[in-house]
């Protein structure tokens, strides 16, 4: 049975969303554009494909979410090593804990930096906490954690994910912002449609699995898409790379209101994209009209 979207529409329209589409079990129950659906920046929900990647990576026996990053970045450490980096593990890049006191390589910070090397860059910042102890939204983790991947596969994201996710997915070959050195930007930045972020929706949801392959071990994916820490802001945690929400749901989760929502309990994806200012608002009509029709 198709799902009515007028109330959520009247209630997105004014928080400038552009589109929505919502699939459970599998099959589309509802959409509805705004303006076309063309490829958008879908900021920080990018760090969902970058976690993709690691699952995928690790699963290859390319790399170890236990590795430490003193070893994997040997070479591009700072001069003086602290105990608090020498603890840090790849598994500390996906949660959030990495115990540095604040976020680096930020949007509004990136064009300025004088050393184009970001990986020594985000390595020389002070490390102020002990790994795996405070929740501090940074984007050098994601980073670092695409670049892990890169160096191990000899390639860059798209040519790694191209025929391992988004080809047998039916996403042709993306946009994804690079650093000054080439390297992919795992923190953010990659281009994708409405439709082409709800199919990874649709694979978080199913564990890797997506029209019966599974391209992503479901382990990985498993713990991914469940609470490993606490977050700074609200009670629901946070996973690899998603973040935890109402009624059990996880999301990936970019600027201006780029959601892709799986509601785990209900077998539902709901995706949108947004130029919103006020992401909290979109989110709570998802669950208000949307998630109580499900």
């Amino acid at each position: 049975m198709a799902m009515d979207l007028s109330a959520f529409v009247d209630a997105a329209a004014p928080l400038r969303a552009l589109g929505v589409v919502v699939t459970q079990e599998g099959r589309e129950v509802a959409s509805h554009l705004w303006e076309a659906a063309c490829r958008r920046n879908i900021y920080s929900a990018s760090k969902s494909v970058t976690a993709t990647a690691v699952g995928i990576a690790a699963g290859e026996g390319l790399l170890s979410l236990e590795e430490r990053l003193v070893d994997v970045f040997k070479d591009d450490l700072p001069q003086t090593v602290g105990e608090n980096l020498e603890k840090a593990v790849v598994r500390d890049l996906l949660t959030m804990h990495l115990g540095q006191g604040s976020g680096y390589l930020m949007g509004a910070d990136r064009p300025y930096y004088a050393d184009p090397d970001w990986v020594k860059t985000a390595l020389a910042q002070p490390f102020a906490d002990p790994p795996n102890s405070r929740f501090v939204y940074n984007n050098a983790g994601p980073y670092l954690a695409g670049i892990l991947v890169q160096r191990r596969a000899g390639c860059d994201l798209v040519n790694y994910l191209t025929p391992r996710l988004f080809a047998p997915m039916g996403i042709s070959r993306p946009t994804w912002e690079t650093d000054p050195l080439g390297n992919t930007f795992g923190a953010g930045g990659l281009f994708l449609t409405l439709w082409e972020l709800h199919k990874l929706g649709q694979l978080w949801l199913q564990h890797g699995s997506y029209n019966g392959r599974q391209l992503a071990p479901a382990a990985f994916m498993a713990e991914a898409l469940s609470r490993q820490t606490d977050n700074d802001r609200d009670s629901f945690g946070y996973g690899y790379l998603f973040w935890g929400g109402d009624k059990g749901s996880f999301r990936a989760d970019g600027k201006y209101g780029q959601f892709a929502i799986m509601m785990q309990d209900k077998n539902a994806v709901v995706t949108i994209t947004a130029e919103c200012r006020e992401e909290p608002k979109l989110l709570d009509a998802v669950f208000t009209h949307i998630y109580s029709q499900l």
